[in-house]
């Protein structure tokens, strides 16, 4: 075959790789329009593919939407994990996962605002997390006079009160908010707090 035929082939379609494209570039979407805001257009724009590709390996725009939150959910599982009950280290994994990765904290935002049904892979996600605190609990790691959900409810809330700040009390509370400096002074002050609040009494 000639160089100009082999020019002309069409070159195999390499769908992880688009797929891909179009995860990171719908979650980018999504991040910043919600469900109902986001556009198709505008998602495979992105991506720089066909938008009938979309369809293709995803669905609907709410197939799409679940798949974006759910690779959110098992980033933040996997970067923050959980197995030993451990609330503190936990809590510090969180934190800076959702400092490194924003987008994933408005996913979620936009995951309870605008589906309130939790689906059987997050329900069982959380499960784990709160049979964890209790396993916890039982060997006498963490306090047991709080129930377990109730606990991880706290601490799991603890870890985005700076984050999801209104703009009003992070700039009361310091000139520059997301400074490195100031930061990293509200990654310590979560570890005491989550510390402090874990600890058998």
């Amino acid at each position: 075959m000639s160089e100009a035929a082999a020019a002309r082939k069409p070159r195999p379609r390499d769908s992880v790789a688009t797929k891909a494209l179009l995860l990171k570039a719908a979650t980018e979407e999504f991040a910043e329009y919600g469900l109902a805001g986001a556009r198709i257009d505008r998602i495979a724009e992105r991506a720089g593919a066909n938008k009938r590709l979309l369809y293709v390996y995803f669905g609907d725009k709410n197939q799409l939407f679940d798949a974006v939150v759910q690779e959110q959910t098992d980033a933040v599982l996997q970067s923050a994990p959980m197995d030993d009950g451990d609330l503190c280290a936990f809590a510090i994994a969180r934190f800076d996962y959702i400092l490194a990765n924003p987008d994933s904290r408005r996913i979620a935002a936009w995951r309870t605002f605008e589906q309130t049904e939790p689906s059987d892979t997050e329900r069982g996600a959380f499960r784990a997390r709160i049979e964890a605190v209790e396993k916890a609990q039982r060997a006498g790691r963490i306090r047991t006079d709080i129930p377990a959900a109730d606990l991880f409810a706290f601490v799991l809330r603890l870890t985005e009160s700076w984050l999801s700040g209104p703009p009003a009390l992070l700039a009361a509370g310091s000139k520059d908010p997301l400074s490195p400096k100031r930061l990293q002074q509200h990654r310590t002050a979560l570890q005491a707090a989550v510390r402090s609040l874990v600890e058998p009494p």
